[in-house]
């Protein structure tokens, strides 16, 4: 029952994922989390994510960001990222992931999600049938909410972990 809510693969960090690999593998369009994936919840882009995306777009990939803030958070972090967004995204409603890959001009085979939350990010990644990357929140203080999502989680990760193990 859980299984449904296991990522396709779990990684420290979105600055370690291999990115020209997957591209080498098809991939050509990112949906990208912002909050504790790309950044601190609420920091402004950073140069390690100015350069990440400077990366991707000269690899050739398109990215999209798919957050459930409001405008004026994501618009922010996007001013000098200068990639499609949408805001306001409702996940783990499939709507959106759908609208991003529209933007991006990418179906389910060549689109990947990358995110920090399970039953939001992952979980809509997943119903909308996408390739997902869980990887680890960046920074510790979130919002109450998210908190208490984090306890379900480190249950599912738990058995996540112990399922990957066995296939090892």
């Amino acid at each position: 029952m859980l299984e449904r809510f296991f990522p396709d693969e779990y990684m420290a960090s979105t600055y370690v994922i291999p990115f020209e690999k997957l591209y080498k593998e098809g991939y050509r369009g990112i949906i990208f989390d912002i909050d504790n994936t790309l950044v601190p919840h609420g920091a402004p882009a950073d140069e390690r994510s100015k350069k990440l995306f400077h990366e991707l777009k000269s690899m050739g990939y398109s990215c999209c960001l798919l957050s459930n803030n409001q405008e004026p958070r994501v618009k922010m972090f996007n001013e000098e990222i200068g990639v499609h967004y949408i805001c306001n995204a409702h996940k783990p409603a499939v709507k959106n992931y759908r609208k991003a890959m529209s933007l991006m001009g990418t179906n389910r085979e060549t689109t990947l999600f990358v995110g920090d939350q399970l039953f939001t990010d992952v979980w809509g990644a997943k119903r909308t049938g996408i390739r997902n990357i869980l990887v680890r929140p960046i920074h510790p203080k979130e919002e109450i909410q998210i908190v208490l999502k984090r306890y379900l989680e480190k249950i599912v990760l738990h058995f996540y972990i112990k399922e990957k193990k066995k296939h090892v």
